[in-house]
This record gives C-alpha cells, sequence and structure tokens, in this order.
C-alpha cells in the first residue's frame, strides 16, 4: 500500500487551532471533505487521545491522529494541517504540534501499512519544518511524496 492520494480539500494550510482537539478536528474536517470520512470521524480521533493520550505526537512537532476503522470511515484517506500557532498535546518530548496528519484506514491491516508507509516519509528530520512552513497544496504534496491523485508523485 503507498499513501493516500493529498487532494486540495485534504490540505489545510496556517489552520487556526486554540488547542490539540480543534487541531484534530481541522485534520478530521479536512478527511471529511476529501471524502475519505464522515463527520464524526474527528469526534473518534478526539476520544482516542482522550482515552490513551498523547500518543499520536510521534516525532517532534508532528502528531499523525486516527481512529479505529469504523462506519465513519469512507475510504482511505491522508489529510495534512498545518497550525497557524503551534499547538500542546501534552507529550513530554514532542511538543509543541505544528503539523497535523489525520488518517481514516479501511481496514487494521491497512492501518498498519499506512503508518509505516507515512513513518517512511519523516525518516528525514527536515520533512516536518518543511511541512510546517510549506505555503501551497503542491508543496505539502511534494514533500510527502503523493500526488494529488492515486498516482505516485
Amino acid at each position: 500500500m503507498t499513501l493516500p492520494p493529498l487532494p486540495d480539500e485534504a490540505i489545510v494550510i496556517g489552520a487556526a487551532a486554540a488547542d490539540w482537539r480543534a487541531a484534530v478536528r481541522a485534520a478530521g474536517a479536512a478527511l471529511t471533505a476529501s471524502g475519505a470520512a464522515k463527520p464524526g470521524y474527528s469526534d473518534a480521533m478526539v476520544r482516542m487521545i482522550e482515552e490513551h493520550g498523547p500518543y499520536v505526537v510521534i516525532a517532534p512537532g508532528l502528531a499523525l491522529a486516527h481512529a479505529r476503522p469504523d462506519d465513519q470511515v469512507l475510504d482511505n484517506g491522508l489529510a495534512v494541517v498545518t497550525l497557524a500557532s503551534p499547538v500542546s498535546f501534552g507529550h513530554p518530548h514532542n511538543d509543541p504540534v505544528s503539523v497535523v496528519l489525520g488518517l481514516a484506514v479501511e481496514s487494521v491491516g491497512g492501518h498498519l501499512e499506512s503508518i509505516a508507509d507515512i513513518a517512511n516519509v519523516f525518516n528525514d528530520s527536515t520533512v516536518i519544518g518543511a511541512l510546517a512552513a510549506a505555503s501551497t497544496p503542491d508543496e505539502v504534496r511534494s514533500l510527502m511524496g503523493v500526488a494529488s491523485t492515486g498516482e505516485v508523485a
């Protein structure tokens, strides 16, 4: 499995978020706008963090918000949200977060594969800062190594 496509609707640059919940909801709204999830998926992502803590903050400045596959997921999807001002998720080492990725997957197996694919993007530690500074959807797609459709960039 490769990363899902990133249509313009799945990319939000310079989002205003008062706290981590608002940041995660912005990623959920982008997944909804792209057709990957229903609006309730945002609530599921927030609940996962409330129940399990800030485990989604996977690197300094980067959160990978997701929830279990369920009826709120319509298709595999990825969203990228950069924040106008970083927010704290309560992670002891990787706060504050300036980039929130939203991930929706239809199956548990796809969930693990997608996370591995995303982790590969961030093997280069400069990608997070470059994403945070990106000013266009094309720049975000280039950094993520994906296209706006199902094609590999």
